[in-house]
């Protein structure tokens, strides 16, 4: 029995795949192709070892599940059933969130673009904080919260030091002055923490090291200005679980510990926003070949209009109808939008032989796939959750039309 893609809930058996407790033969019975499958045990085994790790280091660690990574109502409930907080970017998020019932103090909101009805909810229902991008919507939260008769915290999107970001606040001398003056003479806002995202599919320490170099930089900047944030929020970055082993996560916490010791960061709070480590391996993709080419290129149905490049996600990709065989010959996997922009992957080691009708595995799309899908004009994708042998399908495209946010 061996593990596919490093996942513990994915065994070759015989000529079989074990998906958690259940045989891909029989979830084939379920559904037509493509559809989706998210792993329940998976999923809380990551928020597990993701909280622990970090709680070993840390006492004052505080995690924000990051919806903008998948916002599937059943998996949000799940992390939610583990005592995670939540972090949004608009008002459908937030209903939901209040919905499923995320605590409004264990909630976290914000984005380059603030509603004003986004912000009377955050204001209304006692967010934990808000994230500012930009310090003009400062204002604009000040005048809601003093008629809310409401004190709301604020968290400082700072841009981070990669190469172009544009995301946050810049800290010139301008903007730290306006700044200054905006905290002195709005009552009902307070600066509470300031946040740095550094980038996605973070999987080395100088990364992580940039990140909390521009949190100390920010942070001795506002300082300079009479500003003193309690908290920190290190943002998310985090690569999919099977990307980065729980010995690989040990070393890059005691390296952030390091770090803020170094750059005197002790603060009341650090805050992380974990997406795409709890939920990216959690997902499949069971999809078909539809059609093959002489100089080994395959085509699947399903394409980048809902396993979107732009996720960024590790994939893998197996052919389950020979999952014995060995997949060592490289093979171009296309889908079915009719552009020539429609690459899953090029050169990848797939099996020697493959035919139409056969089913292909594909990993570690649990995150942003369908966040950041465009849909085209094909059918939804079904969508199972499955926790030992039990499945359940949480999306239905005929009766539930759509998966979005509304």
């Amino acid at each position: 029995m061996k593990r596919i893609a490093g996942n513990p809930y994915l065994i070759k058996e015989d000529n079989d795949i074990l998906i958690d407790s259940i045989s891909l033969s029989k979830l084939l019975g379920r559904s037509k192709t493509p559809f989706f499958i998210f792993l329940e045990n998976k999923i809380r085994d990551n928020v597990r070892t993701f909280t622990r790790v970090f709680k070993s280091l840390f006492d004052n660690i505080k995690v924000f599940y990051s919806f903008k990574a998948n916002f599937l109502p059943e998996i949000c409930k799940i992390i939610h059933s583990e005592g995670i907080g939540a972090e949004l970017v608009g008002l459908p998020e937030l209903k939901l969130a209040l919905e499923i019932g995320f605590p409004p103090g264990k909630i976290i909101i914000g984005g380059p673009y603030l509603t004003k009805e986004l912000i009377e909810m955050s204001v209304d229902k006692g967010v934990k904080e808000i994230i500012v991008y930009n310090i003009n919507y400062l204002k604009q939260i000040d005048t809601i919260a003093e008629k809310l008769n409401k004190i709301q915290n604020i968290c400082l999107r700072i841009r981070s030091s990669k190469f172009e970001s544009k995301l946050g606040i810049q800290l010139t001398n301008k903007s730290l002055i306006e700044l200054a003056s905006f905290v002195k003479n709005y009552k009902n806002i307070k600066v509470t923490t300031i946040l740095s995202h550094y980038t996605t599919q973070m999987n080395s320490l100088e990364q992580f090291n940039k990140n909390v170099k521009t949190l100390a930089n920010a942070f001795h900047l506002l300082s300079g200005q009479g500003l003193n944030p309690m908290n920190i929020n290190l943002g998310g970055g985090f690569p999919e679980a099977t990307i980065m082993s729980e010995k690989q996560l040990e070393k890059l916490v005691l390296n952030i510990k390091r770090q803020l010791v170094n750059y005197n960061l002790d603060r009341k709070n650090i805050y992380l926003e974990p997406g795409r480590y709890f939920v990216g391996d959690s997902g499949l993709i069971i999809a078909k070949i539809v059609s093959k080419t002489d100089n080994r290129w395959i085509f699947l149905d399903i394409g980048n209009h809902i396993c979107p490049r732009f996720a960024k996600c590790s994939l893998r990709f197996y052919n389950a109808s020979q999952i014995n065989s060995p997949h060592k010959y490289k093979t171009s996997i296309g889908g079915i939008i009719p552009t020539d922009q429609d690459v899953l992957a090029k050169d990848y080691f797939f099996t020697k032989e493959f035919n139409e009708e056969e089913i292909v595995l594909i990993t570690n799309v649990g995150a942003y796939t369908l966040t950041f899908s465009n849909r085209f004009p094909y059918g939804l994708p079904n969508i199972f959750l499955v926790k030992n042998k039990d499945v359940k399908q949480i999306f239905n495209a005929v009766i539930n039309h759509d998966f979005s946010l509304v």
